[in-house]
């Protein structure tokens, strides 16, 4: 039974009984801050996968998964990245299942990924995102295992990254 106190109109995707008109003078005045935020430059990056999630892609409508990723080391933290698995041929399905295997994920077969998302929240990745014109990249690298009791990633506890 649904809770009254947070029923939604499903079809314009928010509440339809709440009155906004008094706030109206106050968002015609608010000014609209300019956000200017540097690209993040190319390079790697260590990294938490905070979402994961199947999706559609925009344009052909393959399915796709997306990832968010945040930024623990060595520059920019708290950034964000995503990065892009579309499943429309063979070559895109092997390079997805070598991404699940970089995040420790191993599936038997690919209509298993949809149950077995939440084990990819929270994996430390050391990623190499690459620009080429107007297309970024985002490569997974390698999974970084963290040192038990340790909250954040440290590049100085790890001896392989050169940084």
């Amino acid at each position: 039974m649904p809770n009254n106190e947070f029923e939604t109109n499903p079809a314009a995707g928010g509440t339809g009984d709440i009155d906004l008109s008094q706030f109206d003078e106050d968002y015609t005045n608010a000014p609209i801050e300019e956000r200017d935020f540097e690209d993040i430059p190319d390079g790697k990056y260590q990294v938490n996968v905070e979402r994961v999630e199947l999706t559609k892609s925009k344009t052909a409508g393959n399915p796709m998964l997306k990832w968010t990723l945040r930024i623990l080391a060595p520059h920019c933290r708290g950034r964000l990245l995503w990065r892009y698995n579309v499943l429309a041929s063979k070559d895109q399905i092997k390079w997805l299942k070598n991404d699940l295997h970089t995040c420790g994920l191993d599936l038997d077969k690919l209509s298993d990924l949809s149950a077995n998302l939440e084990k990819l929240l929270n994996v430390k990745l050391e990623i190499n995102k690459r620009t080429r014109g107007e297309n970024e990249n985002v490569y997974l690298n390698k999974r970084i295992e963290l040192a038990e009791g340790v909250e954040e990633y440290d590049p100085g506890s790890v001896s392989d990254i050169p940084f």
